[in-house]
């Protein structure tokens, strides 16, 4: 029980942290009067935390092995506390850039470093579950963290935001210290190991898995405003409901996607929630003609992707326990990968054709995803059945992608 709520705790703080990155969305154009910038550039605030978060992240992870659970999680802290600090006392749209690679690498470490501690803090039939947990908190921050960030950047100053961000998280270093046990995280895996980890035929399908999940998702999420206006006739009020309802699915989703792999195992849900996923995408670029339609399949797609996430990073862990770390920093380089791809794909596509393009983009990218993991349980199958009739080899209860 007592562990359950250590878990909880650490969705809390990845809300905050999360909150970080998702806000910069929705303040841009006061980011952009504040540096006398257009609001284009003051777009690449994005760009650049999504790089320095795929990049550096993991860097980091591979560079501190030997600190234990709790270490690792405060200093990710400390690095939103320094990043927070630089966002509101260094002038100029250059420091501004610097301070989001800051808190890229903060909030990247913490969200592997979170998810790494949740796995072990929850029993073997739970840990699926338990980064559902976590994930909340990413899924809270779209939710709350973005709107209440928007909300104090109109009444008072955007920076006002960090000034909160950077308090906070200097309380959740105490509260880390005080919760988060001091397990050590295992033997140092030498550099040369935890790159051998890519030539893993399983971790590769497993990480494309998740690139082209990303991509079909980030696809259509990073035009989901225009998209609704255009293709079901919204007003803007309608939009901020549908984006709400948006959310609360995603939070359904991700908590269900977890208990789901726990319940029936990950080949099933995975595939069921792909293969979901990919026709949500074809039926709002093709009924989605009305308010009535399009907030149902909306909440159906936001549902279905966010319940592929648990799974996806269970499967990694499962694949190198011994390198859990490393495997969930992998998990978000790929995503943040996707993340960068999906906004380029996917402005090239509305450039050049309509808006429904997005849609389209990303169920075929979804289709791939869903198809590659089936293929990867398949083969997992044949192997599972050949180990049981060849002895010598080591058998397994489970397949993974």
């Amino acid at each position: 029980m007592k562990n359950t709520w250590i878990i909880y705790t650490l969705a809390l703080i990845t809300f905050m942290v999360s909150t970080s990155e998702y806000v910069i969305a929705g303040i841009l154009d006061k980011i952009a009067a504040s540096n006398n910038v257009s609001v284009s550039a003051a777009g690449q605030l994005i760009t650049v935390f999504a790089i320095a978060n795929a990049v550096g992240s993991p860097l980091v992870v591979m560079a501190t092995t030997k600190l234990n659970q709790r270490k690792l999680l405060m200093l990710s802290l400390v690095l939103m506390v320094l990043g927070s600090v630089m966002t509101i006392t260094l002038p100029g749209f250059g420091f501004l850039v610097i301070s989001r690679i800051i808190l890229a690498l903060g909030s990247g470490v913490f969200a592997i470093a979170a998810k790494t501690a949740a796995v072990k803090l929850a029993p073997p039939e739970k840990q699926a579950e338990a980064i559902g947990t976590v994930i909340l908190g990413f899924s809270a921050a779209i939710i709350i963290g973005v709107p209440i960030g928007r909300l104090v950047a109109t009444a008072y100053d955007w920076k006002l935001i960090f000034v909160g961000i950077g308090v906070l998280s200097l309380l959740s270093i105490f509260v880390i210290m005080r919760t988060i046990p001091a397990t050590n995280n295992g033997a140092a895996v030498p550099l040369g190991k935890q790159l051998s980890y890519l030539k893993n035929q399983k971790i590769l399908m497993g990480l494309g898995v998740t690139f082209f999940w990303q991509l079909g998702y980030g696809a259509m999420y990073s035009y989901i405003a225009p998209f609704l206006i255009t293709v079901s006739s919204m007003s803007g009020r309608e939009v901020s409901g549908a984006l709400f309802a948006f959310g609360i699915a995603t939070l359904i989703g991700s908590k269900f996607g977890g208990f789901m792999s726990d319940k029936i195992g990950n080949p099933k849900t995975l595939v069921g929630g792909l293969v979901v996923h990919c026709v949500a995408l074809v039926l709002l670029s093709t009924i989605a003609k009305s308010t009535f339609v399009a907030i149902p399949l909306l909440m159906l797609w936001s549902f279905s992707a966010w319940s592929s996430g648990p799974g996806m990073q269970y499967n990694l862990v499962w694949l190198a326990p011994e390198a859990s770390g490393i495997m969930l920093s992998l998990y978000g380089s790929f995503i943040q990968l996707g993340i960068a791809a999906a906004a380029g794909v996917g402005g090239i596509a509305v450039r050049n054709s309509s808006i429904l393009a997005v849609s389209w983009i990303g169920a075929v990218s979804v289709a791939i995803a869903a198809i590659t993991t089936a293929v990867s349980f398949t083969l997992n199958g044949k192997e599972s059945r050949l180990r049981i009739k060849r002895p010598h080899y080591r058998s397994t209860d489970r397949t993974s992608i």
